[in-house]
């Protein structure tokens, strides 16, 4: 097999795997243990591969931040479907915190005012919308993000640990097996990193497509959390429920 060949092979095979083991590769190839590693060593080099102990990994990209409103349109029906399933697992007269985001902010028309809940939220947009839903709010203080309407910041951190919650709602940008919970902002991670210290429970909300993606700063381990996501193919379904107390809604 011709040397392009083998890279193509072995980058068809991270299409379809987190991690590809050397020992495999040899005998899948048909190539010496030499003969990988230069391969190896060559696809890292082009940016293309991660090498580790025995083997790569898939290179992730890290992402770019969308913005509200471009959020607001991708995967409508599956974060409808999320937010009402966590919806139905607050419970009654406690005290939230409900993150910034799309996925977050879909559980407002599940909330009513005889559930007699407290909502403490970084979100402009997500404050605004649970005043119209009659629902007792707190908003953080600090710098308003202008991308996504978010209260980031120290001053929305001090005024974040004036509080303790029942439950933390958070979204995320990535779920990975290895780098865990992740956001593109540090200072959104912070609050995030806080608002589950700060609480007895945390659900993350995280539609499909942000599994297997990393985002540049991490803010939890997949097992401080219940994650909660639309639906997952068996493969996805049998990685991440090893790690973490995964729950499917569709």
């Amino acid at each position: 097999m011709l040397t392009e060949e083998r890279h193509q092979a072995i980058l068809d095979l991270l299409q379809q795997q987190d991690v590809v083991k050397m020992k495999a590769l040899c005998h899948l190839l048909d190539a010496s243990e030499s003969t990988i590693r230069r391969d190896l060593q060559l696809l890292e080099e082009q940016g293309l591969v991660t090498r580790i102990h025995g083997g790569a990994k898939r290179l992730n990209k890290l992402q770019v931040e969308l913005g509200q409103i471009e959020k607001t349109s991708k995967n409508v029906h599956e974060k409808n479907e999320i937010a009402k399933f966590a919806a139905s697992k607050i419970q009654l007269g406690c005290v939230i915190y409900l993150d910034a985001g799309t996925t977050t902010q879909a559980i407002i028309p599940y909330l009513t005012p005889e559930m007699n809940l407290t909502v403490v939220t970084n979100g402009v947009d997500t404050a605004s919308l649970l005043a119209d839903h009659h629902i007792q709010t707190y908003l953080l203080g600090g710098r308003v993000k202008n991308k996504t309407k978010a209260m980031v910041g120290a001053g929305a951190l001090e005024t974040l640990l004036q509080f303790q919650f029942n439950q933390a709602i958070l979204g995320t940008n990535g779920v990975d097996q290895y780098s865990g919970l992740t956001t593109p902002d540090p200072e959104e991670a912070t609050l995030k990193r806080f608002a589950i210290q700060q609480a007895n429970q945390t659900m993350v909300l995280a539609d499909h497509t942000k599994f297997d993606a990393v985002s540049f700063s991490k803010f939890a381990e997949l097992a401080q959390v219940q994650l909660i996501t639309d639906q997952l193919s068996p493969a996805l379904r049998q990685t991440y429920q090893t790690h973490t107390d995964l729950q499917e809604v569709l």
